[in-house]
């Protein structure tokens, strides 16, 4: 997945995903692919809720991912996170 992340002024996260035809293919494939990243988004909002601000997170879906079961794509969104969080503990000091 690839994902666009800047800091909002609202008091929570907000999250947008991308799934387009010509990166995954038909339609039931693109659901599943949402299903999973809004799965990973619901079973991760206390780690998100930690980070020291809101943002906006827009997930671009990569052809493999409808492929994967909702742990590969949990892990890969903790890498997310991690690099969130090292980039907000950076603009602190």
């Amino acid at each position: 997945m690839t994902a666009f992340v800047l800091p909002n002024n609202v008091s929570h996260n907000r999250f947008g995903i991308t799934a387009s035809r010509k990166a995954i293919g038909n339609a039931v494939q693109r659901n599943r692919a949402k299903r999973l990243l809004k799965e990973t988004f619901r079973l991760k909002k206390t780690s998100l809720e930690n980070l020291g601000l809101s943002y906006d997170w827009v997930i671009n879906a990569k052809r493999r991912l409808p492929s994967l079961k909702v742990t590969a794509a949990i892990e890969e969104f903790e890498g997310l996170l991690d690099r969130v969080a090292k980039a907000e503990s950076k603009g602190r000091e």
